[in-house]
């Protein structure tokens, strides 16, 4: 007898059969890779495999934003500045070419080593590096290129000089212009790394709002699960992206090709959707999360 567990897979699964996702292109093999990817989730997994994701996430050596620009854009232009105070250097941004199509790329930026860091800011942004971002998907909207995010960061920088400075207002503002873009975004299809994590809040900084305790990361790791194969079971994420061997630190280039390919296919199954459709479709996948039954 199936378990709740794979009944809510397979009821996942019959919601996206039954829907015309992505313009009817490459219907029948997104519906197979994903039931791959549900049968992997039905496996049992233990806070220790949750954990070591964290972990692996977190290796210093994981490629970075602009680790995967040199390998995957040709032509590539960064642009710098909010056009209005600064340059945030946490927020990368800029135009390249992707398989011979333009496209726009905002990503945050770790930094290697202690200099570059405190440069980057450990990838975490200011309001200017928000707009920053804000300035290039407009200009991606004016010409019609598409808009690759890659998201790497502990979270927005929670200083005082952020919010004086309009933090929240910032990040309001970017969703809000994603939300009506007419090109493909990253709300359009959201892909994950294998070893990735994802979520609003670190396992340290939940174990020390539950616990009063950061020691307690692993526990609330294994409590919200910001793992990919829970991401997609929750619905919060559409496809994991294989790594290379015990992770993307193992073979950088590898990662890429990996990653290149995901993005390949979902800019090939977004390229004929009407952009009504696709700021339709957005409006529908946030009205949706969150949702629990």
């Amino acid at each position: 007898m199936a378990t709740d567990h794979e009944l809510r897979l397979r009821e996942r699964l019959a919601r996206l059969r039954s829907v015309n996702l992505l313009g009817g292109a490459r219907l029948s093999g997104e519906l197979e890779k994903l039931e791959r990817q549900l049968a992997r989730i039905a496996e049992e997994t233990t806070d220790e495999d949750i954990w070591r994701s964290v972990q692996l996430a977190r290796h210093e050596d994981r490629p970075y934003t602009l680790d995967y620009v040199e390998r995957l854009l040709d032509d590539w232009v960064e642009l710098h500045g909010d056009r209005g105070r600064a340059d945030d250097h946490a927020i990368v941004a800029g135009l390249g070419r992707f398989d011979g199509t333009t496209v726009a790329l905002v990503g945050q930026q770790k930094g290697r080593d202690i200099k570059d860091r405190i440069d980057r800011n450990f990838g975490s942004a200011h309001p200017e590096g928000y707009r920053k971002a804000m300035r290039v998907m407009e200009l991606a909207g004016r010409h019609g290129f598409p808009v690759i995010t890659l998201v790497d960061t502990p979270g927005a920088y929670p200083g005082i000089a952020a919010e004086q400075h309009g933090q929240g207002g910032a990040i309001a503002r970017a969703h809000a212009l994603m939300a009506r873009l007419e090109v493909p975004v990253v709300a359009d299809r959201v892909l994950m790394q294998e070893n990735a994590i994802y979520s609003v809040i670190s396992p340290e900084g939940c174990a020390a709002i539950l616990w009063r305790d950061a020691g307690e990361a692993k526990k609330a790791a294994a409590a919200f699960k910001p793992d990919a194969l829970h991401c997609l079971e929750l619905g919060v994420i559409d496809a994991i992206v294989a790594e290379p061997g015990e992770g993307a630190h193992t073979d950088p280039q590898e990662a890429a090709r990996l990653l290149g390919e995901s993005l390949r296919e979902s800019l090939e199954e977004l390229e004929s959707v009407a952009p009504d459709d696709l700021k339709r479709r957005r409006r529908a996948r946030f009205r949706s999360l969150g949702v629990y039954a």
